[in-house]
């Protein structure tokens, strides 16, 4: 069967008509509802930002009481992100506190899996940190290289190549700056950054 649009148009409105005249649809279902909102005892303030996570500089609205954060979203008036966020930075409102309250699955402890294992364990940040250090240190001098032979010739190369550095997006100039010079004294050749993946 074919229809033109005028015909198209009137069995519309006669199959919807017909609906609402014999009741199958029940017009409460499409009324709009009135909630009880209780009155706020504190000022809510809202607050243009940049989100921290990257040099991008996308712009982001908090809203707070006066002791926490309550929402955060991403701003509609910023040229560079018009309201949208990456999922990083929708990520944000994990990391606020409401009412004094700190975000239960935000961790704020170094967790550790021994190798084998099968559950995460708590650690103190100072153990974390020699532990790091000290398998880097080890990875390092086990995988040195300080000459490689080319046509017969050594040339000095002084590197590992079983170490990589791979950069994050919410790091500021001066601390990249600061870890690529590390990682080159450490003698690294594999450093990237997430903004180039």
């Amino acid at each position: 069967m074919e229809l033109n649009r005028r015909e198209f148009l009137k069995a519309s409105g006669a199959g919807v008509g017909g609906i609402f005249l014999l009741g199958a649809l029940n017009p409460d279902i499409a009324l709009a509802r009135t909630v009880n909102i209780p009155p706020l005892k504190r000022k809510v303030t809202e607050t243009t930002t940049i989100c921290c996570y990257c040099a991008v500089g996308c712009g982001a609205v908090v809203a707070t009481y006066e002791d926490g954060a309550i929402k955060i979203e991403g701003d509609p008036d910023h040229p560079i992100n018009e309201g949208t966020l990456c999922s990083k930075g929708q990520a944000l409102p994990q990391f606020h506190t409401v009412d004094g309250e700190d975000n239960p699955n935000r961790l704020t402890k170094p967790l550790y899996r021994a190798a084998g294992g099968t559950t995460w364990q708590e650690v103190e940040w100072d153990w974390a940190l020699d532990t790091i250090a000290q398998r880097v240190k080890k990875t390092r001098d086990d995988n040195w290289l300080s000459t490689i032979n080319v046509g017969g010739t050594n040339y000095p190369v002084n590197r590992t190549d079983a170490i990589a550095n791979f950069g994050g997006g919410e790091l500021d100039n001066e601390e990249c700056y600061l870890l690529v010079k590390m990682a080159r004294a450490l003698g690294l050749v594999y450093i990237e950054h997430c903004a180039r993946i």
